[in-house]
């Protein structure tokens, strides 16, 4: 069965970084984008809106923008096209090899495979920090705006979760590594957490044996 580590993450808490040095350093796919491309591909919708449907939460995202009952109709059908794409995706994906996945709920949804689950979180002065740096000129937000786009973002993404598994976003009983970023060079703890996943990986197996 293929090595597969998926990356639950707080907004701004660096996940993706860890994820993409990550796939670097252990020579694997990385999969984060690419996934909303190809949702969009099979259900013909826009990204921006794939990309919505986790970020903003699937069903407080409906209710807000549906008007008429007909409205709601469509969208509650868009989502569940997305919901049913993105199962497809993700396990076209696990299939393909070892892999660095990115949200969408895929620690859940792959959970036959055996995946690696890793949430990484941060104090709340530090994602605004990151945020603030990762931030383009045209884009220069408060602490205040920052702050309030963290948590609806985060509560998105526990409404999706909610959606898709029983399993708590966020719980660390249901990851296999919580990693706490504040304050820390996220590169410079690269090495040390490639050499505890091939442990965790090389010890699964000789479990089996």
């Amino acid at each position: 069965m293929n090595k597969i580590i998926t990356i639950s993450r707080e907004f701004g808490s660096g996940g993706r970084e860890i994820g993409k040095r990550l796939a670097e350093e252990l020579k694997v796919n990385y999969y984060d984008s690419e996934i909303i491309t190809e949702i969009a591909r099979k259900t013909g919708l826009s990204e921006e809106y794939v990309a919505n449907s986790s970020e903003k939460g699937i069903i407080s995202y409906s209710y807000k923008f549906a008007r008429t009952f007909s409205n709601y109709s469509n969208l509650q059908s868009n989502q569940t096209e997305i919901l049913v794409a993105t199962s497809k995706v993700l396990k076209e994906i696990a299939k393909k090899g070892n892999a660095v996945i990115i949200g969408r709920g895929a620690n859940a949804i792959l959970e036959e495979y055996a995946p690696m689950n890793i949430f990484v979180y941060a104090d709340m002065e530090s994602k605004i920090k990151r945020c603030h740096e990762k931030s383009s000129e045209d884009e220069k937000l408060t602490d205040k705006e920052i702050r309030n786009k963290i948590n609806q973002i985060d509560k998105g993404r526990k409404n999706y979760h909610k959606i898709i598994s029983n399993l708590e976003w966020g719980d660390k009983e249901n990851y296999n590594l919580c990693i706490n970023t504040s304050g820390i060079d996220i590169k410079n703890i690269i090495p040390s957490l490639a050499e505890y996943i091939k442990n965790w990986f090389e010890n699964r197996e000789r479990s089996k044996c």
